[in-house]
């Protein structure tokens, strides 16, 4: 249970996760979310429920000098599941007008042990500082030089859902966990009817390839299914990982406001 904090906000971010062309170099709809909306996620480990993950897109606010939409997303562990308790909070400051990500912030807690850390992109994606910090610890600093149009897991997702999905279609972003930069690539397989406890679903079934480390390694491809409506909401996820078998369930969804973006060419969604 060590790694249901970072698979948690990582399942929430992907969770929002999602032939072939490049998704970063079609036009989004713009329709896809927008402030207020929440989803929430019942997570389940190795057949039982370990805890809980909701993201939520908050209100439109500055951060660098840049106007963003805070994605929230949250993780805790289920007290009677987890050998100690955890709890994580990832924000990814999502751009609507560049349709990138300015940077994010990360606040975990596992056997009350407190982390955080800090990304903070270039404009074009291409750079970040990262500031990591490990309870009394003092703040480790570093630079990094990335592809253009970096962005983190959240942001890659979002970005994918602003998507006309197609079956048959591939879609990439290039990621930066902080740590490691991959392509994360998401091929859209087919269409499927998903029942969890919000409902059944119409959903495109997406299958995502990723390159993390470690015990989020995964075995096999992870596979996300996306409400088939304009929304792309993600439904149910699948991962198998070396920490063990991870699903994240939609258990309640709240569309956000529908709003009009000036984007950086200057046109409006």
């Amino acid at each position: 249970m060590r790694s249901l904090s970072r698979w948690g906000f990582t399942a929430a971010a992907m969770v929002g996760l999602m032939g072939s062309t490049l998704a970063h170099a079609q036009e989004p709809t713009g329709t896809a979310f927008g402030p207020g909306e929440q989803a929430h996620y019942r997570v389940r480990y190795l057949g039982l429920t370990a805890g809980t993950a909701t993201v939520t897109v908050g209100a439109p606010m500055t951060q660098w000098g840049q106007s963003v939409w805070p994605i929230v997303s949250t993780a805790k562990s289920d007290d009677l599941v987890g050998v100690y308790p955890i709890k994580s909070r990832f924000v990814s400051y999502w751009n609507a007008g560049s349709q990138r990500v300015a940077g994010s912030d990360l606040h975990s807690e596992e056997n009350r042990k407190r982390r955080r850390q800090r990304i903070q992109l270039t404009a074009d994606g291409a750079g970040a500082k990262v500031i990591k910090q490990k309870e009394s610890d003092a703040p480790r600093e570093s630079e990094h030089t990335l592809p253009e149009g970096t962005m983190d897991v959240a942001g890659a997702t979002f970005a994918l859902r602003g998507q006309e999905l197609v079956v048959g279609r591939s879609y990439a972003y290039p990621v930066f966990t902080g740590s490691k930069q991959f392509t994360m690539s998401a091929t859209v397989e087919g269409r499927e009817t998903v029942t969890t406890p919000a409902g059944a679903r119409d959903t495109f079934k997406v299958r995502v390839r990723t390159d993390f480390g470690g015990k989020l390694e995964s075995k096999r491809d992870m596979v996300a299914y996306l409400s088939a409506d304009a929304h792309h909401v993600p439904v149910r996820i699948e991962a198998d990982f070396a920490l063990g078998t991870v699903v994240a369930e939609l258990t309640d969804y709240k569309p956000g406001r529908v709003v009009a973006v000036a984007r950086a060419d200057n046109s409006v969604d």
